[in-house]
């Protein structure tokens, strides 16, 4: 059984062609966009990879990952032709991505390195980043028709990953934060996720007062629970994004194992999820 945190959440679990997978309803309702969220199951990987593995670095047969992505694909409704996978290295760099990408990371070799999020107002182009704990972040605007899709560990989230990439789109698209639909995708909660004084201190620097204890607090050994959907939602609050226009997970990846991939519950042997987003 799936363990949600509250009965009441902005997810949806959906199903096509044996593949499960998660959408946003928020997102959803723009109907600017095709999105998703994979889980490990319904893929051809095996052992600590079963089944939906979507990485190529993990030590996986490089074709069962591409059937992987083939199968997420026709589930969610986007060809694989379409993709741009990110290169992920806990930065808080932002590509801007055109037709020129097409395919890269998939059919075509990538030609960019360090590259945590990506924008785009491309139609037909599918973002693609991945993920086993860390906080994916989903924009759209409506407005200049433009969508983003970023990737915030601890490190990107205690940077400001998600005001970073609202700032880019504002560069690139003319996009005002008031006006973009966000979402903060499945990813490890407060209750799972430990850390030591030496990350909480960062974010007591950077958050101050907004680091109480519904984000960080310390225990009896010492050590701290941090709670990056909450300070996520700060910082895109901060930055500009409307309340109503914030959708906040309510899925924990480390408290459903048998269904999505943790680092943290697997001891680091697991596949990746994948986020992935298309503007229509």
């Amino acid at each position: 059984m799936w363990k949600w945190k509250s009965e009441d959440g902005p997810l949806s679990l959906r199903e096509r062609e044996g593949v499960p997978f998660l959408v946003f309803d928020n997102l959803e309702e723009t109907h600017l966009v095709r999105h998703g969220f994979s889980t490990r199951l319904g893929g051809v990987s095996e052992g600590d990879l079963s089944s939906l593995n979507l990485s190529f670095t993990r030590g996986d047969e490089p074709e069962r990952v591409r059937e992987n992505f083939r199968r997420i694909g026709a589930a969610i409704g986007f060809d694989c032709s379409s993709l741009v996978l990110s290169d992920q290295t806990h930065t808080t760099n932002v590509r801007r991505v055109t037709e020129a990408d097409r395919g890269k990371g998939f059919t075509r070799e990538q030609d960019y390195t360090d590259v945590d999020g990506m924008i785009t107002d491309v139609p037909g182009l599918t973002l693609a980043t991945f993920y086993a704990d860390c906080v994916p972040l989903f924009f759209v605007d409506p407005v200049h028709r433009a969508i983003g899709l970023s990737h915030s560990g601890w490190k990107g989230t205690v940077h400001r990953m998600g005001a970073v990439t609202l700032q880019r789109m504002r560069e690139e698209f003319g996009t005002e934060p008031g006006d973009v639909i966000v979402a903060i995708d499945p990813s490890i909660c407060q209750d799972c996720y430990e850390v030591s004084e030496d990350v909480a201190s960062q974010f007591r620097q950077e958050f101050g007062r907004d680091a109480d204890t519904r984000m960080l607090y310390q225990k009896e050994n010492r050590k701290y629970q941090l709670n990056l959907w909450r300070a996520n939602e700060k910082v895109l609050l901060t930055a500009g994004i409307r309340k109503e226009h914030l959708a906040v997970t309510n899925l924990c990846t480390c408290c459903n194992p048998q269904y999505l991939f943790s680092h943290r519950a697997s001891g680091g042997r697991r596949g990746n999820l994948g986020a992935f987003l298309q503007l229509l």
